[in-house]
């Protein structure tokens, strides 16, 4: 019998494996209270990430890179040439393979800055100043030689298929670093080519779409969220009604415990209520001081637009947001960049958006948060060396054209890849738009390979089966 009995210093220590397991269970009921409540929790990276947040700079129509960033001088020797071209819109357009077109230089002149030497066409002044700020890739190419596949393939990674949206994807894996505001937002989309796709969740739980703020050719003046702000109502009463809508979802969820749907719509709400009493102070761009506004061109006609939206853009990466998309676009059929027959239009829109992007370069940068943003400046494709139909505008690109990164995880002042000697195809370390995807998640700490969702009986992921980490660029 002696053997049965222990010292109480033994009960307890025994005991104790015990109460771990219990503050344990206890700790995970907390936190799948707390998931279920807001899905758009913060969640733990596959491994250490770079980059928090990620401000996607799209330019609608794709800017032509050898007349911005791709200085091609064999070009403009060869000017007027006539050479065979053998892609995709030289057949389209004539049917047949090997069609001579005329080569085309740049009507603007570039020169070199920054300590890294980087050319710069005259196109975007601002932007050059900062050149030891960014990483070039001037070997992209992707899929798709018409606006629309190529810009759904550049937000979601398929052309035809309806698939998620990167800043979906993004929001799913990560979260929101702020429980107040959305993981993802977009502001001023344009409503064609892919429209409501180019931020879509397609399968992904609703709560992943992107939030959208105004539309693209919009003042930014109407880049706001509709209904936010209710004017009928004071504080204290929209307080009451939501917490009676609060009890009486609280009753609909005693007979329905796990049902997804319930919850997620009572999640929505939550969402709604914070974002509500969060966003208004957020995209308040009157709080900013004069010198800010300055900064971004909100004080000139030409650029007080797009620059609103990237002052936007930073306030909202600061407050926690993981992706921004900023679309300088039209709400036209005509992508704003797309210069078929009137090149010299290029001018108008750098114009418009090169202070802006300079400016929110500085501003992350004296902030301290490009340490850890990523800022993405890029297009669904590129435009040819050669002049369309022999006439002063450039065709569609998809063989061969500029993106840059800046900010954190990529090197500075660097050049990566490399087209041939006009600008037209990528030949060194090509990097495909799968492989830009896939480099970019991996900054923000995400495996591409097990972002996957389960979906008609299949895994999906933005990069499909596809995608290699461009480990040349990072630091």
């Amino acid at each position: 019998m002696h053997g049965l009995f222990f010292s109480r210093r033994r009960a307890l220590k025994l005991a104790s494996c015990g109460f771990g397991a219990l503050a344990f269970s206890g700790m995970l009921a907390a936190e799948e209270i707390k998931r279920v409540s807001n899905p758009l929790m913060a969640k733990r990276p596959h491994h250490p990430a770079r980059a928090k947040r990620i401000i996607f700079l799209f330019m609608q129509g794709g800017p032509s890179q050898v007349d911005t960033f791709d200085y091609k001088p064999v070009l403009a020797k060869r000017n007027g040439e006539k050479m065979p071209f053998d892609d995709a819109r030289v057949i389209a357009n004539t049917g047949k393979r090997g069609s001579e077109q005329t080569l085309m230089q740049s009507p603007w002149k570039f020169r070199q800055y920054g300590e890294c030497g980087q050319p710069v066409s005259e196109l975007f002044p601002h932007m050059a100043q900062h050149v030891d700020k960014m990483c070039m890739i001037h070997s992209m190419h992707t899929e798709g030689v018409a606006h629309g596949p190529a810009t759904l393939f550049l937000h979601t990674g398929a052309t035809n298929f309806v698939r998620p949206s990167m800043g979906s994807w993004i929001s799913y894996a990560l979260g929101s670093e702020n429980d107040n505001l959305p993981a993802f937002v977009s502001i001023a989309p344009s409503p064609g080519n892919g429209g409501a796709r180019n931020y879509g969740n397609a399968f992904l739980p609703p709560v992943h779409q992107g939030t959208i703020l105004g539309s693209a050719g919009r003042p930014a003046t109407e880049a706001k969220v509709r209904n936010l702000v209710n004017s009928t109502l004071s504080k204290s009463e929209q307080l009451g009604q939501f917490e009676l809508l609060r009890a009486l979802n609280a009753e609909q969820t005693v007979d329905k415990s796990g049902d997804k749907e319930l919850e997620a719509v009572i999640s929505s709400y939550e969402l709604a209520w914070r974002f509500q009493n969060n966003a208004p102070g957020i995209l308040d761009l009157s709080r900013e001081t004069e010198a800010t506004h300055k900064l971004y061109g909100m004080d000139h006609k030409h650029t007080v637009d797009f620059g609103s939206q990237c002052l936007m853009a930073r306030r909202l990466a600061e407050a926690g947001v993981r992706y921004i998309q900023v679309t300088y676009g039209d709400a036209g059929a005509n992508p704003a960049w797309d210069q078929h027959s009137n090149l010299p239009k290029h001018a108008e829109h750098a114009k418009r958006v090169d202070k802006p992007v300079a400016g929110l370069l500085q501003d992350l940068a004296q902030r301290g948060l490009l340490d850890d943003t990523l800022v993405w400046f890029g297009a669904e494709f590129g435009r040819t060396p050669y002049s369309q139909n022999n006439g002063t505008g450039r065709d569609h690109n998809p063989n061969g054209f500029t993106t840059w990164l800046a900010g954190a995880g990529v090197k500075t002042g660097f050049k990566y890849g490399a087209s041939d000697e006009f600008g037209h195809k990528a030949v060194d370390d090509k990097m495909h738009m799968h492989d830009l995807h896939a480099t970019l998640l991996h900054l923000l700490g995400v495996d591409h390979k097990r972002l996957t969702y389960s979906y008609s009986g299949r895994n999906f992921r933005l990069t499909d089966v596809h995608g290699e980490i461009a480990t040349g660029i990072l630091t």
